[in-house]
């Protein structure tokens, strides 16, 4: 079976969270074409803590790894020294 780009990536990155949205999935899709009310609950239940704890997890790491600054370069007011004198190559001198 080929797996969009993002499925693979999600389930590489939390393969327990992703286990369990597929399975409530699953639940939920099984009990609405059954008509088992409890079977769909139980899979939007298991979905929804599976999003949670995701959701939750990235909060915290976002927490601790703050986003790095990127450091700003300017000129200064004035150089020290002028710049070198552009020149045409040795060969070709006006």
């Amino acid at each position: 079976m080929i797996w969009p780009r993002f499925l693979r990536t999600a389930y590489r990155k939390e393969p327990i969270s992703a286990f369990v949205v597929i399975v409530g999935s699953v639940d939920t899709a099984i009990g609405g074409m059954g008509g088992y009310g409890g079977l769909v609950l139980l899979g939007l239940l298991a979905v929804s803590s599976a999003l949670a704890w995701r959701w939750l997890t990235w909060q915290r790491w976002q927490r601790n790894h703050p986003p790095d600054k990127m450091a700003a370069y300017a000129l200064p007011p004035q150089s020290a020294r002028a710049l070198p004198m552009l020149s045409m190559s040795k060969n070709q001198r006006p």
